[in-house]
């Protein structure tokens, strides 16, 4: 599909990307030490197929400074419990964990920003940097594109903004492009903001949260149908509406405590402390000699001289 115009912004879920390079590019790509350098490699191959087929004008790698924050702890303690390995720290392979610093000084010798927020995910950087864009004025805003293997980002989709997600469920070269036409002919929801109200009723246990038992994907986007938002259908709730059943009214009754926090953990933020950054992309190497001595150390010529052709095209 075409990218939209004039060109984009393209925000990326940094790590969403490298976990899937890590995972789908065989581990005997090595450096000439032996290192593993896969999701290197397999990040920097689909960042240049990204800017070749979107022909962003703005990038950034948007990085989790803190993949399990406190405050959606506090709220919903099981929040991505499931994932902690040792401490608070989340459970990685240890030769994906080799690779990150390898991937932040390449990030930097190309010159392409990489942001996060103390205290807040990657899902949270996104948001804010979509939130200060969308607020430009209308002839100053560039049309944002998520990239992303994570659902929950569904919740930015906006038409008017614009605002889409580029899906990577199945791969860089195939990304299905959500915008509200798709989310409402998959999940019947019109809007990013009913999505995220859908996900909150319906839950995600990949990410340990339980959702109101007996409320599935189906039954929450009708409920949200009938009564506009999450909030509507409280609203419903509490005045007693014989349209629930009662089977619907005691599982909603029975989830109040839940949904009285959910959403604040469901919901990205808006407003993290996120820095201002240069997000232009690069039309060559900030530090080519850093560049160059990386791609050597690492072996990463071919896929270093592929993201250089795709930046200065």
């Amino acid at each position: 599909m075409r990218p939209m115009s004039p060109r984009p912004l393209l925000l990326l879920d940094t790590a969403s990307l490298y976990f899937r390079a890590f995972f789908g590019v065989p581990d005997s790509v090595r450096a000439p030490d032996g290192t593993p350098v896969n999701a290197v490699r397999g990040l920097l191959d689909m960042t240049a197929r990204l800017v070749t087929a979107r022909r962003p004008v703005g990038l950034v790698a948007c990085w989790d400074d803190d993949w399990r924050p406190a405050f959606r702890v506090e709220a919903i303690p099981s929040y991505k419990a499931h994932r902690v390995a040792t401490g608070d720290a989340e459970e990685v392979p240890d030769a994906l964990s080799a690779q990150i610093p390898v991937i932040v000084e390449v990030l930097e010798a190309f010159g392409i920003a990489r942001v996060g927020a103390p205290g807040y995910e990657a899902d949270d950087v996104i948001g804010t940097l979509t939130e200060r864009e969308t607020a430009r004025p209308a002839g100053e805003r560039r049309p944002v594109e998520v990239v992303t293997g994570d659902r929950d980002l569904f919740q930015l989709v906006d038409d008017g903004a614009p605002v889409r997600v580029l899906y990577t469920a199945r791969g860089i070269s195939d990304l299905d492009v959500v915008d509200q036409a798709r989310l409402a002919e998959r999940y019947d929801v019109p809007t990013g903001a009913a999505y995220a109200d859908m996900a909150t009723l319906r839950g995600d246990s990949s990410d340990g949260l339980p959702g109101v038992a007996g409320i599935g994907e189906k039954t929450a986007a009708q409920l949200l149908h009938r009564y506009g938002s999450l909030e509507g259908l409280l609203t419903a709730l509490e005045a007693g509406d014989p349209a629930l059943t009662p089977a619907q009214r005691r599982r909603l009754t029975e989830g109040l405590p839940y949904l009285a926090v959910a959403p604040a953990v469901v919901r990205v933020a808006r407003d993290a402390p996120v820095a201002d950054a240069d997000d232009a992309l690069p039309s060559s190497p900030a530090d080519p000699e850093r560049l160059v001595a990386l791609a050597e150390r690492w072996g990463l010529t071919s896929s270093v001289t592929r993201l250089v052709d795709a930046l200065g095209r």
